[in-house]
């Protein structure tokens, strides 16, 4: 039988559709997965960065907590965007993190709607500190 001539390479035109459509879909699993993981960073870094300035406005560790809060958020790839030592005797510790997220891939000006040129970030904030009925 004698395919029409409509009808010819119509077959590597569903093929290629096929693979841009599975491209996409990789694509979107890649930032879907980055956005997990930068999740994952920043709620890991904000928690020792809490304990750490915890630890140092007890007097546990040397430093200022803030200071220490920083340098422990530095070292676990997170930025240190707010921190705050409160509580009855100040040995609270209050932080709050960012991470990029697939900051090389979007590239500039691929920013979300009202992030200011911050771009796509993931944010993580943990407290730290004695339990409320601690000091009776």
């Amino acid at each position: 039988m004698i395919a029409h001539q409509e009808e010819r390479g119509s077959g590597t035109v569903l093929t290629l559709a096929a693979i841009a459509a599975l491209m996409m879909l990789i694509g979107v699993v890649h930032v879907v997965g980055s956005a997990a993981v930068a999740a994952a960073q920043a709620a890991r870094g904000a928690d020792l960065a809490a304990l750490a300035a915890a630890d140092a406005a007890r007097g546990l560790t040397a430093g200022d907590p803030c200071t220490v809060a920083d340098d422990v958020a530095t070292r676990n790839g997170v930025m240190l965007r707010h921190c705050v030592i409160t509580g009855d005797h100040d040995t609270e510790a209050v932080v709050e993190v960012v991470v990029p997220v697939l900051p090389t891939l979007l590239g500039p000006g691929a920013e979300p709607p009202g992030s200011a040129g911050r771009g796509w970030e993931a944010v993580g904030s943990a407290r730290a500190g004695p339990p409320a009925d601690a000091w009776g």
